[in-house]
């Protein structure tokens, strides 16, 4: 009997629930944000620096992949990492001023960024072979996070007040974190028995992966810090318009599980990768059109497409990384300029959003960069 299978599936769920801490600092703030203008007097660019500031630092700490591995080792830097969110989610709830607010988005970002970037190196060497799969599975458990509190936000903070709907997410990261080091040392590596690629990168290809991430996590970071507000500008209230992101990003996990299922298939990314931005693109034109009607289109537009391109995007750059150092290299590049790339959209659309009305022009720049994204998709040729 082989007794290395249970603590192998332990981990891939261990690695889903660690996942699952990556996004509720951000996804509350959007359905809060009536709460926020009240008790914080935030503006909308203050908001979307709540968004953008974790996005940066997410950035910044996958730039610094490579040393973090050398100093911190993975084991213990994604145990940092889940420490620093909790302590910014306690400190929030807390203080609730706009200084508090934008220091502990820094806090948590390095949190994220520290998990984030080393992540992707332990999958790849406890699981070889199998590591675009359990890349599927983290990033949807980055999803179910996101969904989770965007839709329990605003009724937490009518029940419960604002200070401990900020403060919740210290639970589960603390429940992570003692789970990460009772579990991290009992699973062994399993070997890629995949023939090792010959060829190199090249200089070009890291840049092309690095800015398809880039906009397409844009997408995703617009629609979260955004979607909300946009609905509250169309007369929703704001629970529902936390109902509706929740429904948006479950369906984004929906997505994430299929994917998972069923891209050891597809050899060639090149067609699951254009029909899920074909996915979006009519998805961010619907909210042009349709406003706050119908919200039922955009929603599951959004939702299949940005939850299959998300994971779509990390896969599609293991596929170039022949061993587990050389994939926490390229995806410390990958990531890390990508999500400072990524972190521009929430802050464009918060300025657009303090000059006028409307968030159109957001959501037309999104649709750009869509097909942009449409075109370079075509180069993404299987590696041999």
């Amino acid at each position: 009997m082989n007794r290395t299978l249970p603590a192998v599936g332990l981990f891939a769920v261990l690695v889903f629930i660690i996942a699952l801490n990556l996004r509720p600092v951000m996804a509350a703030m959007g359905p809060l944000f009536p709460l926020l203008q009240h008790d914080a007097q935030l503006s909308a660019a203050q908001l979307s620096l709540l968004t953008t500031l974790p996005v940066i630092m997410m950035g910044l700490a996958a730039l610094t992949g490579p040393l973090l591995l050398r100093t911190l080792g993975e084991v213990r830097g994604i145990a940092c990492g889940l420490v620093l969110i909790a302590l910014a989610s306690l400190a929030r709830g807390v203080n609730h001023s706009a200084i508090m607010l934008i220091t502990s988005a820094l806090v948590a970002g390095c949190g994220i960024g520290l998990i984030q970037a080393l992540m992707p190196a332990q999958i790849k060497r406890r699981f070889g072979a199998k590591a675009g799969t359990l890349m599927a599975l983290f990033t949807t458990g980055i999803m179910a996070g996101a969904a989770i509190a965007a839709a329990s936000a605003a009724p937490l903070a009518t029940a419960q007040g604002l200070g401990l709907t900020l403060a919740i997410p210290a639970l589960p990261a603390v429940i992570a974190l003692l789970l990460w080091r009772v579990m991290s040392h009992h699973t062994t590596p399993v070997p890629d028995t995949d023939t090792p690629r010959s060829g190199a990168l090249g200089q070009q290809r890291p840049w092309l992966l690095m800015i398809f991430f880039g906009i397409g996590t844009g997408a995703y970071t617009l629609v979260l810090a955004w979607l909300p507000p946009f609905y509250i500008q169309h007369g929703w209230q704001p629970e529902q318009s936390g109902y509706v992101l929740g429904a948006l990003t479950l369906t984004e996990v929906v997505a994430g599980f299929v994917l998972a299922a069923v891209i050891h298939r597809f050899r060639d990314r090149r067609r699951p990768l254009l029909v899920v931005l074909g996915m979006i693109l009519p998805g961010l034109l619907s909210l042009l059109m349709l406003g706050g009607e119908q919200a039922w289109l955009p929603t599951l537009l959004l939702g299949l497409g940005i939850g299959a391109l998300f994971p779509l995007s990390l896969i599609v750059t293991l596929d170039y990384a022949r061993t587990p150092e050389e994939a926490g290299a390229l995806l410390s590049f990958v990531q890390g300029g990508g999500y400072l790339l990524a972190a521009l959209m929430p802050l464009i659309a918060g300025m657009v959003r303090d000059r006028a009305a409307s968030l159109d022009s957001a959501w037309v720049i999104m649709s750009a960069g869509i097909v942009l994204l449409m075109v370079m998709a075509l180069r993404f040729k299987p590696q041999h």
